[in-house]
């Protein structure tokens, strides 16, 4: 066995000492997308949720009524609570150290995983503070704790100063916790004010019984320097005033609130509000424990079903039998819906929290929501048979674009096959495909040989396509490459979109991570956005994220989204014998087809980006957009001007 044993080492030169161990900061560091899902804009400010998420746990908890957040003149943050403040003494597992140490580094501590503290909480993995505090060149925590103030400083995750009392707090109490994103993770990205402000104003609509106070240090033009949110009307209120003057089906929302204690026995609650509207698309916004989830989960699934279930029972009383057609799509196409939940132990898919997995909590939706919903339609007929109609002709309409799209799909098909142009896949459904997008026949043929033929199609780009928004309306129609990628997706241009006749599941564009794969890709992002933008409201746009450098030592490889990547791992080894030899990818038509499906191709080990629009701000998108694709150069100067302050000098 031992022979056995040495031969494998020797022969792989993986052994023991290719283990490698990383403190929870450095690790943090390294890998900041696997906790707070990106080092984008989105994930800069979930760093702030993160803590804000701390503070409104301590008021539903019913510690604290009042949360104060203030943005600094150096983008810096302070959030403040009247909680009971984070508990100084020193912890049981390390004397030497204090529980406030603790929780801000190391991952997987806090105050709420027994249940004990808090009866239902958003951060039960005990992630959150100690990821902010990594990911930050400066943090200060301050505690008022009876009757004293104490305070300790830290740097990317290292404590600065031990904890110390820095006087006393007699009519004070509460945590409160200042810090400053760092540039070497989030480079030149700030803090939106005005983001700020609709997040705080956010989370004082899901919990009726807390006060959240802004201030901003920053003008920013559009944003209120203070302001103080309390609503009483909780979700109602919320709804009404996103819905604004549109007009809807139902008079009055759909809304209430059940005690999860009083109909099951367990501690938490749901509340809801939804109307249907013809002017505009549907949504819903959840959240659990006060946290946006905004890839739904369990608590979505039984609130539609519970809405589905109740529809429908209402058209069979009412002797409408199309009412049996009506879907889940059917509902969302055009239902505005707010579902915020609050339970004890909630589980999560991923550290950002995204989409909750509770299967409990959507029995617990279902049966909450259903009984109120079957109560709201008996009361409001006139409302109950305006929605039944519009959901009656929106699955009439789906059923129809159902039958006619198989048709258009082998037209599409047929137009295309074409030396050079689309590889179809051989999957006639639209569930499970994809479609790369990719520049070049030379990518493309490396591409085709590493795809999996049943659900993946390839349409090579030569060059780079039209700029929409800096050319002539009269040479969209005439442009070879856009009428290709038109036809192969099947769903039509501008107002002729119809996403129901999307051919794929997601759109990938795949492009040589270079400069100029970078300008082809932006390219076409301002494409789908000026021209299929409901594509990417519905998550069907994504960016592949191939390798720049391979490295290889011995048998071991591994492969570096950029420089920083390699750098990193020439720091700490590959964990193989001999020297690394770093090979740098010029392009995707370098990549053989094992190195480009293992990295780019196979959805078991490959990393996309979804192209998203940011929802606080949509007139701010299009805005940037048009500035730096658009007609105008003058507008990009001035945009280069503004911002060239931001950009590191490079040594060349």
């Amino acid at each position: 066995m031992n022979d056995l044993l040495d031969q494998a080492t020797d022969s792989t030169g993986y052994d023991a000492s290719s283990i490698q161990v990383l403190e929870d900061m450095e690790h943090v560091r390294l890998r900041p997308g696997m906790y707070i899902g990106g080092t984008d804009a989105r994930a800069l400010h979930h760093m702030v949720a993160e803590i804000i998420d701390n503070a409104m746990d301590e008021a539903v908890a019913g510690h604290a009524n009042r949360i104060e957040v203030e943005l600094h003149a150096d983008y810096s943050i302070t959030i403040r609570d009247n909680g009971r403040g984070i508990p100084i003494d020193p912890h049981p597992k390390d004397p030497n150290k204090s529980a406030l140490e603790i929780i801000f580094c190391t991952l997987n501590a806090g105050g709420k995983f027994s249940g004990e503290n808090y009866a239902t909480s958003g951060g039960l993995n005990g992630v959150g503070s100690s990821v902010v505090n990594a990911l930050s060149d400066r943090l200060r925590v301050e505690v008022a704790r009876n009757r004293a103030l104490y305070a300790m400083e830290f740097s990317r995750g290292v404590p600065q100063t031990g904890l110390e009392q820095v006087g006393t707090a007699p009519n004070r109490r509460g945590t409160s916790v200042t810090f400053h994103p760092d540039p070497e993770i989030f480079g030149s990205l700030r803090f939106k004010p005005a983001r700020l402000f609709r997040m705080a104003r956010s989370k004082a609509y899901l919990f009726s019984g807390v006060e959240i106070r802004w201030k901003s240090h920053i003008d920013d033009g559009e944003t209120p320097r203070e302001a103080s949110f309390h609503f009483p009307g909780g979700l109602a209120d919320y709804l009404n005033e996103t819905l604004g003057q549109a007009s809807t089906y139902a008079e009055r929302p759909f809304a209430g609130r059940v005690d999860f204690g009083e109909k099951y026995g367990v501690p938490g609650a749901v509340e809801w509000a939804v109307n249907w509207t013809p002017s505009r698309d549907g949504y819903i916004q959840s959240y659990v424990n006060t946290v946006p989830t905004p890839e739904g989960g369990t608590h979505v699934a039984g609130f539609w079903a519970a809405i589905l279930k109740g529809i429908k029972a209402y058209g069979e009383l009412a002797g409408n039998r199309k009412a049996a057609q009506i879907t889940r799509e059917d509902l969302i196409g055009g239902g505005c819906a707010l579902l915020s939940i609050f339970i004890a132990d909630p589980s999560f898919v991923g550290q950002t929290k995204d989409r909750l997995s509770n299967e409990t909590a959507q029995r617990w939706v279902e049966g909450a929501v259903r009984d109120h919903f079957d109560n709201w339609l008996a009361s409001d007929t006139k409302s109950a048979g305006a929605i039944l109609d519009f959901l009656v002709l929106r699955a009439e309409e789906r059923l129809r674009r159902r039958r006619e799209k198989e048709t258009a799909r082998k037209s599409a098909t047929r137009k295309l096959r074409l030396p050079g142009k689309l590889v179809d896949c051989s999957s006639n459904a639209r569930e499970g495909t994809e479609l790369f997008i990719v520049e070049g026949d030379s990518a493309g043929g490396s591409a085709k040989m590493a795809r999996d033929r049943n659900s993946q199609a390839l349409l090579p780009l030569r060059g780079k396509i039209l700029n929409v928004l800096g050319a002539a309306s009269s040479k969209l129609g005439s442009n070879a490459e856009i009428s290709d990628l038109t036809q192969a997706l099947g769903c039509g241009l501008g107002t002729r979109f119809n996403l129901d006749d999307l051919r794929y599941e997601k759109v990938i564009i795949m492009t040589d991570a270079d400069v100029d794969g970078a300008h082809i890709a932006a390219l076409l992002m301002t494409f789908f956005f000026t021209q299929m933008r409901p594509l990417i409201d519905h998550g069907h746009l994504y960016l592949a994220c191939p390798p720049l450098f391979r490295l290889t030592q011995g048998a071991r490889r591994v492969y570096a989204l950029d420089e920083a990547e390699r750098d990193a791992w020439l720091a700490r080894g590959l964990g193989g014998k001999g020297k690394i030899e770093v090979s740098r990818f010029k392009g995707l038509g370098e990549m053989d087809a094992k190195d480009l499906k293992e990295t780019t191709m196979n959805p078991a080990t490959r990393k996309l980006i979804r192209v998203t629009i940011d929802e606080d701000e949509p007139g701010e998108t299009s805005d940037l957009v048009e500035r730096l694709m658009g007609k105008k150069p003058e507008k990009r100067f001035q945009y280069i001007q503004e911002n060239a302050r931001f950009v590191e000098e490079l040594d060349v």
